[in-house]
């Protein structure tokens, strides 16, 4: 089942909006590589994007927390430790089962759901948090 990016998820925070956007995209083209029965290395590949991706855009997400002194910063960076948890994890579901139902099940429940609910909830906190931010202390940029 695709994800679709609708801009009620924005955060309001170009660069992070970006980046959310091409992992939902990227989300999408994994589901759907599944959905078509390709191959363990497409889905593979497709993985170890995901990671890659995740680890820079988290990475991008918890520079801009830090240097805006965000409250949450500990919280939220844990809780993108748990989404690249769960992403390593799928590279081995895969080798066991292939890019089965079964498979596509795990990676709606534990990346897809986990995705939408952090970008609509924690995300959105902190897109918040940086706009106030942003316009208390002007010389921070974050677009």
């Amino acid at each position: 089942m695709p994800i679709k990016w609708t801009e009620t998820l924005a955060v309001g925070i170009k660069q992070i909006d970006d980046q959310h956007k091409e992992l939902f995209e990227r989300m999408n083209s994994l589901l759907e590589a599944c959905n078509k029965g390709k191959g363990k290395g497409a889905v593979r590949s497709m993985i170890a994007f995901l990671e890659e991706y995740g680890v820079e855009h988290f990475a991008s997400e918890e520079q801009l927390q830090k240097a805006a002194g965000y409250p949450e910063y500990e919280k939220h960076k844990s809780l993108h430790h748990e989404f690249l948890r769960n992403v390593r994890g799928l590279s081995a579901q895969l080798e066991e089962q292939g890019p089965s139902l079964s498979f596509v099940i795990t990676v709606n429940k534990t990346v897809v759901e986990w995705l939408v609910n952090h970008v609509s909830k924690m995300d959105k906190g902190l897109g918040l948090f940086l706009q106030k931010k942003k316009e208390a202390d002007r010389p921070l940029s974050y677009d």
